[in-house]
This record gives structure tokens, C-alpha cells and sequence, in this order.
């Protein structure tokens, strides 16, 4: 379940989509952009629109998303930049409403159907694709301004991964720096890797979801099942608990998706069979279903249960990921600022 101010939050603007033919099998998506890339894709067959996700797409590279030929009644695309990046998530899509969910999936729903299927299923601007017919189409996400090559897109993606977990980058561009040589050599030691390519943008964006967050509020499973998570919170004086989200294992949702002003939010995760995972004092209403309530007191009376949230510490920051494991919430780790000796 999504929040209806996460829905419309991602934003769309500033990006160019590029399309080109390719003599690859269905359909490749490749990333020109500086971000870490998670694309669904969905075509209609019949009177289903099916989609499927999410692929991930590294900056300066490809990634088949669709593996066999493409005959379907028309094709779109959405993706949108992973956790690991602070500052506001963005996308890219368009005009075609498609259900996706946050952790992998693939659904079929009837075409003129209105509302997604499940609870945990929510409508994306999804972008048509132009494939001309042809049964092989390759498609690249640009950032604006755009990189010239696909190596450009990859410098200049290490740059914003190295400046997510916290080290002193300039600019997120294509120009030599001696800063981002440091940071490297200084990650490099400390986690005694010594990898390139796809294997350190991986190493990189597993440390920047540990330290960093974008803005807003976002949760992540770090067990191995399904988490049920709800959030309590207080706005202009005003206490109130919103749930469910449906978090899927090793998955992570986006909560609240404005820039945070509280000092404090509360969490409350628990297994699918109502046992809590994280959990403690502060006292919230919550349902079986559903819900966004107002108000933390007399419970029962409104046909209510109370809950105990644990607290999360979001004084001074405009993001905040809670990281949720086996024995409850994991403390944040702390962000990376080494310089190397």
C-alpha cells in the first residue's frame, strides 16, 4: 500500500527518452543518466495489460527487460532512480497509468480496469514506446543536460553514489577529479574490494542504502519474508498513523515522500500473521485494513487497537531510510567521510 502523496511525488520532469532500434532479441533499456535506474515495462495482450519488474540498470550500460520478441498490442516503460540516491526521486514515464508494486513483480490486469488489483499494487505514469513494429526495440533514459556516451553516464554515476555515502564530491560530471580518486581509493580499503564496472556501482549503492536516504521517508526489509509496516507521525500538532505497506524480503518503500520537517516518526513492522518485528512504546491506532487515522487515544472506542511504534530520530534531516531486520529496527550506520592516509 502507497500513500497517495508517494504517487505523485516522483518527479517526471527535466529527462529526455531516446529510442532507437536494436538487432537484439525484445526489448533492452539502457542508462545514460547518472542514477541507478529500477524500470518496469508493460505491454497489452488482448484485453490484460501485463507489466513486470523491477529491472535494474546501472549508469553506462543495458540490461534486457523483455526477452522475447515483441508482438504485443502496444509497449510502455516507467522507471524511477533507486533509494540509494539522496535529494527527491525522480522518474521517467508518461501518460499510460499500469499497476506495478514495490518489489518485484509481474501482474496482469484487465485493460479497462480502474483500480489496481491488490493492496499492495499501485498505478505509475508508464511511457509509451514507438516500436514501429519492429520486434526488437532498444531504449535509453537521458538526463538533461545529456551525457554524450554511455562511459560519460558511467563517470559521472560513480560520482553521485561516491557523494551519496557521504564523501566531498564536486560536481556530478564527466571531468577528471582528483577528489572522487580519493574516495575511491579510501572506499576500495575499507571494504577490501578492488572491483570495477557493474560489481562497484553494486558495492557502492549497497553502502549508500546503509548511510544515506532520499528526501522523504522510506522503510526497508532486511529479513527474509514479507513485512507489514505502518507509520505514526504528527503534523501541525496534529498525531496520526497511516498504514499498511506491504514490504516484500530485501524490498524497501518510500512512506512519505516530502522533504521531512518532523523531529521524530514512528514505526511499527510486523510479519504477516501479526507478529511485531519492530516495535516499542509509543502508543498509535491502527486496523486490519487500510488506514489513515487521526488522533493516538481511545482506540477501542473507535473500533481501533492500539500499537506500540518505535521511534525514529529524523531531527535535521530532510530523508530518513529505517532499516528493519529479524530482531527489530537496525541503527543507522554512520556516513562515510574518510579521507585516505
Amino acid at each position: 500500500m502507497i500513500s497517495a502523496s508517494w504517487r505523485t511525488a516522483l518527479l517526471a520532469g527535466a529527462l529526455i527518452i531516446a529510442f532507437a532500434s536494436n538487432a537484439q532479441a525484445g526489448l533492452r533499456l539502457c542508462n545514460r543518466t547518472s542514477y541507478v535506474l529500477y524500470a518496469a515495462t508493460g505491454y497489452v495482450r488482448g484485453i490484460d495489460a501485463i507489466t513486470q519488474g523491477w529491472t535494474r540498470i546501472v549508469s553506462g550500460t543495458c540490461e534486457t527487460a523483455i526477452q522475447e520478441p515483441l508482438t504485443g498490442r502496444g509497449y510502455f516503460v516507467y522507471a524511477r532512480t533507486s533509494l540509494a540516491h539522496a535529494g527527491p526521486s525522480r522518474s521517467w514515464g508518461g501518460k499510460q497509468s499500469l499497476c506495478v508494486k514495490d518489489a518485484g513483480f509481474s501482474l496482469r490486469v484487465p485493460v479497462a480496469s480502474l483500480r489496481c488489483p491488490d493492496e499492495d499494487t499501485f498505478p505509475r505514469p508508464f511511457a509509451g514506446i514507438a516500436t514501429k513494429r519492429q520486434q526488437n526495440w532498444t531504449m535509453t533514459f537521458d538526463e538533461t543536460p545529456a551525457f554524450l556516451s554511455m562511459a560519460d553516464a558511467a563517470r559521472a554515476g560513480t560520482k553521485r553514489l561516491l557523494r551519496d555515502i557521504g564523501a566531498r564530491i564536486g560536481p556530478i560530471d564527466t571531468k577528471p577529479d582528483k577528489a572522487v580518486d580519493a574516495a575511491l581509493t579510501v572506499f576500495r580499503k575499507n571494504h577490501k574490494f578492488s572491483s570495477n564496472g557493474t560489481a562497484l556501482f553494486d558495492a557502492l549503492e549497497s553502502e549508500a542504502l546503509r548511510t544515506t536516504a532520499p528526501s522523504g521517508y522510506a522503510a526497508c526489509n532486511d529479513t527474509a519474508g514479507p513485512l507489514w509496516v505502518a507509520i505514526g507521525f504528527q503534523v501541525k500538532g496534529i498525531w496520526a498513523s497511516r498504514g499498511w505497506w506491504k514490504i516484500a524480503a530485501k524490498g524497501c518503500a518510500k512512506l512519505i515522500s516530502e522533504t521531512l520537517t518532523a523531529d521524530k516518526i514512528y514505526l511499527l513492522a510486523q510479519k504477516p500473521n501479526g507478529t511485531p518485528v519492530a516495535t516499542g512504546p509509543a502508543k498509535f491506532c491502527i486496523t486490519n485494513v487500510e488506514f489513515e487515522i487521526q488522533g493516538r487515544t481511545n482506540c477501542a472506542s473507535h473500533g481501533q487497537t492500539e500499537a506500540g511504534f518505535v521511534e525514529t530520530r529524523t531531527k535535521g534531516r530532510g530523508g530518513y531510510t529505517a532499516h528493519v531486520g529479524d530482531t527489530g529496527l537496525i541503527a543507522p550506520r554512520a556516513i562515510y567521510v574518510g579521507t585516505p592516509k
